[in-house]
C-alpha cells in the first residue's frame, strides 16, 4: 500500500488539516485535502494548557481523547470525499498538538492518543515524531526541513521556503550547500491572539485591520530585543516563548490597539527577513507556505522588504501553500513505514539521522 494520511495541527490552534497522499511514484501525489475546524471547547483546553495550572495531568488526557475522536472525524470525511477505504491507506503520520516546546529541556509535549486514533480508524498510526530527533540531542524541530528539500529544491535555483503558521520557520535550499532550517520567530501568533483580545475575531483577515495602523517605533524595538531572533540556528520556538504575556509586558499605556498591530505585523515581517539576510544570504526565491500566504499585507511587506527576492507561495511550484505541513507529515510517516530517516541533523542539531515516530498497528 502506498496511500498515507497526513494530519497537521499547528501552533495556530485553529483545526486540523488532513491530506491524502500517494507515494506509488517518485513524485508523491496528493488525492485529496481538508480542513476540520477544533471546537471552541478543544481550543480553550488546548490553550489552558500553555501554561501550568491545575489538574495538568488529567486534563491533557481528556484534550488528548477529543483530539484523537477530532483527528479521527478528519480523516474519515478526507476518505469519503476521495473515495477510499481504510484497509486502502498504509498509515496516518499524526503530528498531534503542541502544548508545550523545551528542547533545552529535552523534551516537547505533543497531545494525541496515537492508540485512539488508530482503533478509530482502523489504520495504523505514526506519531510523537520527535523524540527520536530529541533523544539524539536535537531540537526536534523543524522537521518539515527534509521534505522542503525533497520537494522544493532546484539544482539552477537558490531558494528559500517560508511557513507562516503560528510560528515562521526557514528552509534554506542552496544549490550546493547542505540544507539548513530553523524557526525564526512568531508568524501569525501573536497576530492572532491580539485581534482575538481586542476584536474577538479569530485573526485579521488579509491583514487589514494591522494595514490601518502605524507601527509603534519603540514597542517594535522591544520586541525585537527578544534573545532569540539573534540566537544562531539550530533553533526552534513556540508558544512557550512567544505569547500574549510576553507581548503585554513590553506594552506602553497609550498605544493604540491597530498600531500595535501594526507592530506586530512589522515584528513578524522584519525577523523573517532579517533571519534570511543572517542565515540565508540573498536567495532568488521565497517560497511561502502555510496560513499567513493569505495575510495580503504581511505578504506585501515581505516583498519590499527583501527587495529583488521573488516573493510566492509554494502553489507556484505545484504544491498547494494551505497543505505543505500536513503532506510534509505523511511523507514523514511514509519515510517512518521505510526505515528511512525524517531529520536533518543539520537543522534540528541531533547526533545523525533518526527514523521518527511511533507506530500503532491498525
Amino acid at each position: 500500500m502506498s496511500l498515507v494520511v497526513g494530519l497537521m495541527s499547528g501552533t495556530s490552534l485553529d483545526g486540523v488539516d488532513a491530506v491524502l497522499v500517494d507515494f506509488s511514484q517518485p513524485n508523491a501525489r496528493t488525492l485529496g485535502a481538508l480542513w476540520l475546524p477544533y471546537s471552541d471547547e478543544i481550543r480553550r483546553a488546548a490553550l489552558g494548557l500553555q501554561v501550568s495550572s491545575q489538574n495538568e495531568l488529567h486534563r491533557s488526557s481528556m484534550l488528548a481523547n477529543a483530539l484523537a475522536r477530532c483527528y479521527a472525524e478528519a480523516v474519515q470525511k478526507l476518505l469519503a470525499s476521495t473515495d477510499h477505504l481504510p484497509e486502502q491507506v498504509a498509515a496516518i503520520g499524526c503530528h498531534g498538538q503542541t502544548v508545550r516546546h523545551q528542547p533545552g529541556q529535552g523534551y516537547s509535549i505533543q497531545l494525541n492518543n496515537p492508540a485512539l486514533l488508530a482503533e478509530l480508524t482502523r489504520i495504523s498510526v505514526i506519531a510523537d515524531f520527535r523524540s527520536r530527533d530529541l533523544a539524539a540531542g536535537g531540537q526536534g524541530a523543524p522537521l518539515v526541513p527534509a521534505f522542503h528539500a525533497a520537494t522544493f529544491a532546484d539544482p539552477g535555483e537558490h531558494r528559500v521556503v517560508l511557513n507562516i503558521g503560528g510560528i515562521a520557520n526557514l528552509t534554506d535550499l542552496n544549490p550546493g550547500q547542505a540544507v539548513r532550517g530553523f524557526d525564526c520567530g512568531p508568524g501569525n501568533m501573536l497576530l492572532d491572539a491580539w485581534t482575538e483580545k481586542q476584536l474577538g475575531q479569530r485573526y485579521d483577515r488579509d491583514g487589514k485591520w494591522a494595514a490601518s495602523g502605524k507601527p509603534v517605533r519603540r514597542l517594535l524595538e522591544s520586541l525585537l530585543a527578544e534573545e532569540y531572533f539573534a540566537a544562531s540556528p539550530p533553533k526552534s520556538c513556540g508558544r512557550d516563548e512567544f505569547n500574549l504575556p510576553w507581548l503585554e509586558r513590553r506594552l506602553g499605556s497609550g498605544e493604540d490597539a491597530k498600531d500595535v498591530q501594526a507592530t506586530l505585523l512589522e515584528l513578524s515581517a522584519v525577523s523573517i527577513a532579517d533571519a534570511i539576510s543572517r542565515w540565508c544570504g540573498t536567495p532568488r526565491t521565497l517560497l511561502v507556505c502555510g496560513g499567513g500566504v493569505h495575510n495580503h499585507a504581511l505578504m506585501e511587506r515581505l516583498r519590499e522588504l527583501l527587495g529583488s527576492c521573488r516573493v510566492v507561495g509554494t502553489d507556484s511550484v505545484g504544491q498547494p501553500a494551505d497543505w505543505v505541513e500536513a503532506v510534509a507529515f505523511a511523507w514523514l510517516a511514509w519515510r517512518t513505514l521505510q526505515g528511512l530517516s525524517g531529520n536533518l541533523p543539520e537543522v534540528t542539531g541531533a547526533r545523525g539521522p533518526r527514523v521518527l515516530g511511533a507506530i500503532y498497528a491498525r
